[in-house]
């Protein structure tokens, strides 16, 4: 597994556009009244959703429409519970764990910009029946700068 993420952001679509992405891998907690893990993650209005899976418990693949080349591959992943979540990306072969805390929805956002994210594909969730999680897969402009 290739493990190259372009771009991590908590908070992607409620966030100003202009502020700067998160470290790869942070996730802060989410706000009670505005997040749930049942509903999947929302994407901003220039990115286009590729799959969506509602509140989920325990391991998951689910296949994502091929996209634009040009475009990047966006993992929107929200979960609740104790324990650690890993989702894999195929054909590209990028994967990634999330660590969710009980008590808190926490959101991520991944952006991927590897040869092939065009195509269309799966993404595997592996995670214990402790954590509760939703997703969105998307397509967008890669980060300025990015490449």
């Amino acid at each position: 597994m290739l493990p190259l993420v372009v771009a991590c952001s908590p908070g992607h679509p409620d966030s100003n556009k202009a502020s700067k992405p998160a470290a790869p891998g942070k996730s802060e907690p989410a706000t009670p009244t505005r997040e749930s893990v049942k509903i999947p993650p929302e994407l901003d209005g220039t990115e286009t959703v590729a799959g969506r899976q509602s509140g989920t418990r325990g391991g998951r693949t689910l296949e994502y429409r091929r996209g634009q080349k040009g475009k990047d591959l966006i993992v929107a992943v929200r979960c609740q519970g104790k324990g650690e979540i890993k989702v894999s990306l195929s054909p590209v072969k990028v994967g990634f764990p999330l660590k969710c805390v009980d008590g808190e929805v926490t959101t991520t956002y991944n952006q991927v910009g590897v040869t092939g994210v065009e195509k269309k594909g799966t993404v595997s969730v592996q995670a214990p029946s402790t954590v509760r999680w939703s997703m969105t897969i998307g397509r967008g402009e890669a980060p300025e700068g990015a490449g």
